[in-house]
């Protein structure tokens, strides 16, 4: 058993990687902390296995938080996950004690590969920060178990609305015409404006709420408990899942 510290600011982030790792026996979640300084406390104090750490933190960002990690937690292997995709923000975080780094974005594919790589005592860096050589050269390395099911899995975030929406809708709009299945946990100005450009690309929103093919949540309103629950169903189904 392999004891992990999730360090994110973003409850509905931590909430996709709790129940991805319920499918994984061998990583359990052991704490939580929701900005830098707090991480290094808590690392400090339980001295757990890995961290997985995201670079926008407050108080203390990713990168300073990981050099002090290396000082007081020496033994913890270090995961940076954020929505950077600069090179040299990852190369950074490797020079400060991380062992990988994994763009949000690409964490359905490869976070679960990115840890058993580390855990083996080697880098890994995202495919999208590699042009996917040394990723792909990386995942060859990945236990069985910890890859089972993930290539099949689209989760992305964004902080940018425009962006969201203009990739979501599109993303999905091509999902609900294959006839599958989505998942939208986003604030209501961002459901709005999803929901508007699939109904303009010809999505009847009725139909599909009432099939359960369109499941709309609002991260502000909704039970965290419902949200994993809901996240944890949608993983294991294989749905889109927009999350904003």
């Amino acid at each position: 058993m392999l004891r992990v510290l999730l360090v994110d600011d973003y409850e509905a982030w931590r909430v996709f990687v709790v129940s991805l790792f319920q499918n994984q026996p061998e990583l359990r979640i052991v704490g939580e902390a929701t900005n830098g300084l707090e991480a290094v406390q808590i690392a400090q104090q339980i001295q757990p296995d890995l961290i997985l750490l995201d670079v926008g933190l407050p108080k203390l960002n990713g990168l300073q938080a990981a050099r002090r990690i290396r000082e007081v937690s020496p033994r913890s292997k270090i995961v940076i996950v954020s929505e950077n995709c600069s090179r040299d923000i990852a190369e950074a975080a490797l020079r400060n004690g991380a062992g990988g780094y994994v763009v949000k974005s690409s964490a359905a594919s490869e976070l679960l590969p990115a840890v058993a790589t580390v855990l083996q005592g080697k880098q890994f860096l995202s495919a999208r920060l590699t042009g996917s050589a040394l990723a792909d050269a990386e995942h060859k390395h990945t236990e069985p178990r910890l890859r089972k099911n993930m290539e099949q899995h689209e989760v992305n975030f964004y902080t940018d609305d425009a962006a969201l929406v203009d990739d979501f809708a599109s993303l999905l709009g091509r999902s609900a015409k294959a006839g599958n299945a989505i998942v939208v946990i986003a604030t209501e100005s961002h459901r709005t404006d999803i929901l508007r450009r699939l109904q303009a690309g010809g999505l009847d929103a009725s139909i599909a709420v009432e099939q359960r093919r369109y499941i709309a949540l609002d991260v502000a309103d909704a039970h965290p408990s419902f949200i994993e629950q809901t996240v944890k169903t949608a993983i294991e189904k294989g749905l889109h899942i927009a999350v904003g």
